[in-house]
Parts: structure tokens; C-alpha cells; sequence
């Protein structure tokens, strides 16, 4: 992804601490048992524990959710579900590649402070926004998008 294409990405703003609630979440904890993925979801209401099966990961988190479903109170307005391998090493594997992805996000959105810092830096000094663009590799198109000149 180039440099530029950075500003296409949303920002990354702060949760509204008045917004909603956040929904309750389960875990299944898969085992690859012959071609099919076993998953056992423990922590439900009133103690409960509940399988639920797929042959792929994708049907193992979709019976994982109508699995706990079936253990919610009537009426229940939603829930989350994560699905993560019972394999230490796997789940350790896939939580670093998450855990990558989020920084990565976190250090384009800084990408896209410190231009838009400059840029305004920049203008405030007189800079017109092709020599701004050169200084910055943006195009001027983009400097004028990321730091509006006050009309």
C-alpha cells in the first residue's frame, strides 16, 4: 500500500464512551478431530458448557453461535463469538498475527496524523501544496484533502 493510499483507510478514532454497551462474548475452543472441527463453548449462562461441530472453520464458528444461542434466555438482543484454536501453539500463532494487524492500523493512523501535522506546519509557514506534496511524496491533491486551506 502506498503512502498515499494510507488516507483512503478510515481513521481510527476514539470509542464514544456513551455509546452502547458492549455485547457479552463467547469463546469456542476447536479441536480438529478427523475432517471435522469439534468445538467445545465453555462460560454460558448458569455454568453451561455446549458443543458445537463443522467441517470447516467457518461452519465450526457459525454451529459455535447457534450453540450458544440455544443456551441464552429467551429474548437475548445479542452476543459475540470468538472461535480460537484448543492448540496453544496455533491459537499463540493466530493471536500475533491479530495482534499485528492492530498495530499495523494503529502506526497508519499515526502515518496519517504526522502528515496532516506537517502539512498544516506547512501551510502556516506559506508553503503552496505542490512543494508541500514534493517535501511530504503526497500528491498536491491529496495535500488539499488532508489539510484544507481556510477559505
Amino acid at each position: 500500500m502506498s503512502t498515499d493510499a494510507l488516507f483512503d483507510q478510515p481513521d481510527i478514532t476514539d470509542a464514544d464512551p456513551d455509546g452502547p454497551a458492549p455485547l457479552p462474548s463467547y469463546t469456542g475452543h476447536a479441536t480438529r478431530v478427523g475432517n471435522t472441527w469439534v468445538v467445545e463453548i465453555r462460560d454460558l449462562p448458569d455454568g453451561r458448557t455446549a458443543t458445537a461441530q463443522g467441517r470447516t472453520w467457518r461452519e465450526a464458528k457459525e454451529a459455535t453461535g447457534a450453540g450458544v444461542s440455544k443456551h441464552l434466555p429467551a429474548g437475548h438482543s445479542g452476543f459475540g463469538v470468538d472461535l480460537v484454536p484448543a492448540d496453544p501453539d496455533a491459537d499463540a500463532a493466530i493471536t500475533a498475527l491479530i495482534e499485528a494487524r492492530v498495530a499495523l492500523a494503529y502506526a497508519e493512523q499515526a502515518v496519517r496524523d504526522a502528515a496532516r501535522h506537517a502539512a498544516r506546519t506547512l501551510i502556516d509557514q506559506g508553503w503552496n501544496n505542490r512543494d508541500i506534496g514534493a517535501a511530504l511524496s503526497l500528491s498536491h491533491q491529496r495535500v488539499s484533502q488532508i489539510a484544507p486551506r481556510d477559505a
